[in-house]
């Protein structure tokens, strides 16, 4: 395959990676404009832009650059600098542009209810992929779920047996019960998902959370729980819950700490506001 296809390759298993790309040339370099090298998340290499010790802080650059998942230039003089010195006549001056390659936004949504549904709506518009979970064939199907990538109709508990969740996934929990909240939880909570929340009360929360420390879940696992679900900002409506979670799942995405707050702290120190709205949504409908 070529770094294209590589790209894509690695994008489809739900794996990071960096390109660094030559950008500017300026003399002789031991490479050439245009010249690529992807940088995968183990540290393995397609492409070259030359060797050395160019292409090694090029390397450690792409592994900084996929972790904070923003792009940099580096800027190598290598007239000036004796560690470029390859042994080769050359005495240019090259930019490398590196850029992350990130996975796509993939997020599960546990339920199919009116929470689910506007859920779905939002986070398309906002670049997600969406994989629906219920068990419920009336509920999700592709009438409600037309550009859902993957809509999976089946019992929760052997639902989550068979997923494999890539560590860069969002996962939402908006079944119609407590009890299959906290079966979809229990199991999440062991996955490393990039974003986990669950709808509820406050209330709610400390049941379900106080049940699974009983089984053994550690607290800590339980503190990165967003619960209740999305930024405080006085949604009422399943839309405006919808809005609220997918909001929040954008400032994680986004690596930002927004100005409203979200709920992402110990559950034994939260306090209530709008996060009795979302029991009582749950209750007026019968279904999230």
């Amino acid at each position: 395959m070529d770094i294209y296809e590589q790209i894509v390759e690695l994008r489809r298993q739900g794996r990071r990676g960096a390109v660094a790309t030559i950008t500017t040339v300026r003399g002789s370099i031991p490479s050439f404009q245009t010249a690529k090298m992807l940088v995968r998340d183990d540290g393995s290499i397609a492409g070259t832009i030359g060797g050395g010790c160019v292409e090694a802080e090029v390397w450690q650059a792409a592994r900084e650059v996929m972790e904070e998942e923003r792009p940099r230039t580096l800027t190598f003089n290598l007239n000036n600098n004796p560690k470029y010195d390859t042994g080769l006549v050359c005495g240019g001056t090259l930019e490398v542009f590196v850029e992350p390659v990130l996975p796509p936004a993939l997020l599960y949504i546990f339920g199919a209810g009116h929470v689910a549904y506007n859920l779905y709506k939002v986070a398309m518009i906002a670049g997600f992929e969406v994989i629906v979970v219920d068990d419920r064939e009336s509920y999700a199907n592709r009438e409600r779920f037309p550009e859902a990538r993957e809509l999976i109709v089946e019992d929760f508990e052997r639902a989550t047996q068979r997923l494999t969740v890539p560590e860069s996934a969002y996962v939402v929990i908006v079944t119609r019960g407590h009890r299959d909240d906290m079966r979809v939880l229990r199991w999440g909570v062991n996955r490393n998902a990039r974003y986990l929340g669950m709808i509820g009360s406050r209330r709610k929360t400390i049941s379900i959370f106080r049940e699974l420390e009983q089984e053994g879940i550690p607290t800590e696992k339980l503190a990165y729980v967003h619960a209740p679900v999305g930024l405080e900002i006085g949604a009422v409506t399943p839309e405006e819950i919808a809005v609220a979670i997918v909001a929040e799942m954008i400032a994680v995405r986004r690596r930002v700490i927004p100005n409203v707050a979200n709920k992402a702290y110990p559950y034994s120190i939260r306090r209530g506001s709008s996060e009795d709205t979302q029991d009582a949504v749950e209750h007026s409908t019968g279904n999230t």
